[in-house]
């Protein structure tokens, strides 16, 4: 039984109780919230799992070396400070940090990737998402990474949105936001080419995809050795 530690207890903090209510492989031992009681520190954890704010990742860092245990983070916007201690950490435990902890969106990742590679130079790339009518930044983090997964050389400008007369098209991949709604998510990479199109969609159904994969990362970090890891690391491609 992996026992997990939940740091945040907002939206994503509860989502996640809940996938690990549903299983019978793991355990929530403890969570660390400012509106919750202080935490019982009965059981050492086997991974933390970090939704929180960008401001706790010290915190986190420290109660994962603490305890030697797999760290997994899913606030985004951090400094370079940040990023070096989680770096640091890494070096004796299990670290992962993403933006997105959709298993879908990951494997989306890879087939963009493969698929930038196989067909070259000759195809234009636009990268459309849309999020709900709360959402905070635009483009996603989900659309930049998948503008970076389709930069197989990593050469191309990004141009976000076009407006006016801008002449011909260039080399560059258009990232492209939609908002409205409750539109959980929504990531589409066209590859456009001499009379043929392929496109590459995820479609965000619920929130709760996030918490599933987060859940599962954390159980296969909580097997591994000191490291930073990707999601490439927990779909296992």
């Amino acid at each position: 039984m992996t026992k997990l530690l939940l740091i945040g207890y907002g939206r994503m903090g509860k989502m996640i109780e809940d996938v690990v209510s549903a299983r019978d492989d793991c355990m929530i031992v403890g969570k660390i919230d400012p509106l919750l009681p202080a935490w019982d520190e009965k059981e050492a954890p086997d991974a933390i799992l970090d939704f929180s704010a960008p401001g706790g990742v010290k915190s986190s860092a420290n109660l994962a070396l603490k305890y030697g245990c797999a760290l997994v983070v899913g606030t985004t916007g951090f400094d370079e400070e940040a990023r070096k201690l989680l770096a640091e950490t890494a070096q004796k435990v299990p670290v992962i940090c993403s933006s997105n902890y959709s298993l879908g969106v990951a494997v989306l990742k890879k087939a963009v990737r493969m698929t930038a590679l196989a067909l070259g130079e000759d195809f234009d790339i636009e990268i459309v998402e849309a999020h709900h009518n709360k959402k905070q930044d635009a483009p996603s983090g989900t659309a930049l990474s998948l503008a970076e997964a389709a930069d197989v050389k990593g050469d191309k400008p990004r141009l976000y949105g076009r407006e006016g007369q801008i002449g011909a098209r260039g080399r560059e991949i258009g990232l492209h936001a939609v908002r409205g709604g409750t539109q959980a998510g929504e990531h589409r990479v066209l590859f456009m080419g001499d009379n043929e199109l392929i496109e590459l969609r995820h479609e965000a159904q619920s929130r709760r995809i996030f918490a599933a994969g987060a859940v599962r990362a954390a159980l296969i970090l909580s097997r591994k050795g000191p490291g930073m890891y990707t999601m490439d690391d927990v779909i296992q491609l």
